[in-house]
């Protein structure tokens, strides 16, 4: 029998993962449980929203022992994080996705609750934290260090050696050049070519990217 597993949150986000989860066959996905619960939704993609993020533990005491957070981020990842944190204290195992036309290393070591998606990359010796989501057509090079909660979206390009801290969040079709520190709780803004090492905290964009302005701690 597969382990069966809920996805925490109900919108664009968890319907791909439900969507890479019914593709791989290792997990048995058995609904949602989301904050809007009380609304007229019930369903997504013909399987039901089981109630607000309140039923988890009651989930869990009927057997169903894997969860992944199925809530995106766009430049905050305070919310991903604090929802895997609650899924860990409850007692659930963080279930790894990853689609099977996603390309991962051997060598490679992905965390707890990664989300890897569709024509992703993730090549030899990189180092994934937990709860981290490399999201379409993205490319992590060689000997790359991910931080956990960090959001790698769609189409990024990370160069070999590249470092991002916790919580971090590159933009779409950014590019990181080898060997650069990119700080915890960043915002990389979309299209940025990142040259230089970021601090934590801090918004940069542009090509090469600039610092604009600290974000919140």
């Amino acid at each position: 029998m597969m382990s069966r597993l809920v996805i925490v949150g109900a919108g664009g986000h968890a319907r791909v993962l439900a969507e890479i989860v019914s593709l791989s066959g290792k997990y048995r996905l058995v609904g949602f449980t989301d904050l809007e619960a009380n609304t007229n939704r019930n369903q997504l993609l013909d399987l039901p929203v089981l109630g607000s993020d309140e039923v988890l533990p009651e989930l869990l005491a009927q057997g169903i022992e894997n969860a992944i957070i199925g809530v995106g981020s766009v430049g905050d990842n305070e919310v991903r994080r604090n929802l895997f944190e609650e899924i860990v204290r409850i007692g659930f195992h963080p279930a790894v996705l990853v689609h099977p036309k996603a390309v991962i290393s051997p060598t490679a070591r992905l965390g707890r609750g990664i989300a890897v998606m569709a024509s992703a990359i993730i090549n030899a010796n990189a180092r994934l934290g937990d709860n981290v989501i490399v999201n379409s057509g993205a490319v992590v090079e060689h000997d790359c260090l991910l931080g956990d909660h960090v959001h790698v979206t769609s189409g990024v390009r990370l160069a070999s050696g590249v470092h991002l801290g916790q919580e971090s969040h590159i933009g779409l079709g950014a590019s990181v050049i080898q060997g650069i520190s990119i700080g915890r709780g960043c915002l990389i803004g979309a299209g940025a070519v990142v040259i230089r090492d970021i601090p934590d905290h801090v918004v940069a964009f542009g090509v090469p990217a600039r610092i604009m302005r600290k974000c919140k701690e």
